[in-house]
């Protein structure tokens, strides 16, 4: 197997062996633990990955997030999330990625590396990396997603195999070099506990109870929010609620959901390859998955064609669904699903009745200096013969 040069920030102690290499010097590890962020004290593997990193790493004690004080949520119900190991699969970047904290990291070619903590992009100061290393890890990345970028495929997104999505984009489509996107999902499976110990239901147990009542109900649920904002977070915690009998089957365009559930089914959109052949695409998986006899039947993102596959699932008896979509606002969903629509050819009038049947409540997330939030409730209703929406706060 070809080697491949994979850049690492340049540092300061004594090294220790290089990570990957090809003909020339080779760039070595090097106090990359102490430049990069760590995970809690208290964390074994993830101190124990630091260590392979560089010997002498002192684990420090980080705060992440609030505090959970309040006796109205089981606290000792929360799992914290788990320690990140992405040595392997991210290269360069994985001692960036051990925090658990850390849900994105973007290199932006000579510009540096960024790191969201889930308070927005940070420059990370230890990071040193031209172009020509950029793009050599941008290749590697890709690569052990089982794709390849090059000019001919300048922009790729593979998705490794625990969980991280890789987004590259060579120049000249990047105009100021290689850029490199990293989502770094939570290796732990959330729960509606964790999330209401995180702040999303903004303190309000009765908003807690209340959703958990919607997923008993078998409520289909559109969750909208803009990237980043914790939609796939939120609908993962909500199927984890799920009574264990029931199968779940998931479709997404880059599979990300960690759901806590003992049947779940998990369905990948494939691209086509450099001849054009082989795609399988979201509406396809929807399909598909009706002859899987699914109880729930869930969209990770509905952004094409698959939003009139699965407003016709769930008009046919298929309750429990849901979906997620991009909107800035709950007040702007309709519009985005009318967008939607007619990427499929369907009207407004058309998918306006549809969702209306389909969709029960709307849930908005939205990502605050305190972190993630649901914001607002919705239902969707018709009003001259187009979507519309009114918020709703019924657990009050």
């Amino acid at each position: 197997m070809t080697s491949v040069f994979v850049p690492v920030p340049r540092a300061r102690s004594a090294p220790v062996a290089p990570v990957v290499s090809v003909a020339g010097p080779a760039h070595r590890f090097a106090d990359l633990a102490a430049a990069a962020p760590m995970a809690h004290a208290t964390d074994p593997v993830a101190g124990a990955v630091a260590q392979t990193i560089d010997p002498a790493f002192t684990p420090v004690r980080r705060a992440h997030g609030p505090a959970f004080s309040s006796p109205a949520f089981p606290t000792e119900a929360f799992s914290r999330p788990a320690p990140r190991v992405w040595r392997e699969e991210l290269g360069a970047l994985a001692p960036f990625a051990t925090d658990p904290a850390v849900t994105d990291l973007f290199v932006n070619g000579e510009q540096g590396l960024f790191v969201d903590r889930g308070d927005g992009p940070v420059r990370e100061p230890s990071w040193q990396a031209d172009e020509a290393e950029v793009r050599a890890l941008a290749v590697a990345l890709i690569s052990r997603g089982g794709r390849h970028v090059d000019e001919a495929s300048p922009c790729v997104d593979v998705r490794l195999a625990e969980g991280a999505r890789v987004h590259a984009v060579l120049p000249p489509i990047a105009r100021h070099g290689t850029t490199i996107s990293v989502r770094v999902p939570r290796l732990g499976r959330p729960h509606l506990a964790d999330l209401a110990a995180r702040g999303m239901f903004g303190g309000e147990v009765a908003m807690y109870e209340w959703v958990q009542t919607q997923v008993r109900a078998r409520t289909n649920v559109l969750i909208s929010g803009a990237a980043g904002a914790g939609k796939t977070t939120l609908l993962a915690a909500m199927l984890a609620a799920a009574s264990a009998n029931e199968r779940i089957v998931t479709i997404e365009d880059v599979a990300e959901l960690r759901i806590d559930h003992p049947h779940h089914v998990s369905l990948e959109a494939r691209q086509s390859n450099i001849e054009g052949a082989g795609e399988i695409s979201l509406a396809r998986l929807v399909r598909e998955a009706l002859r899987m006899r699914p109880d729930r039947l869930v969209v990770g993102e509905c952004r094409g064609a698959e939003v009139r596959e699965l407003l016709s699932a769930l008009n046919t008896g298929h309750s429990g669904g849901a979906g997620t979509v991009h909107a800035n606002g709950l007040a702007e969903v309709p519009a985005r699903l009318e967008a939607l629509g007619a990427l499929c050819g369907l009207s407004d009038h058309a998918l306006a009745r549809q969702a209306v049947s389909a969709i029960g409540l709307v849930l908005h997330v939205e990502r605050t200096d305190a972190g993630h939030l649901l914001a607002e409730v919705g239902v969707l209703d018709v009003r001259d013969g187009r979507l519309a929406v009114t918020e709703t706060r019924p657990w009050q």
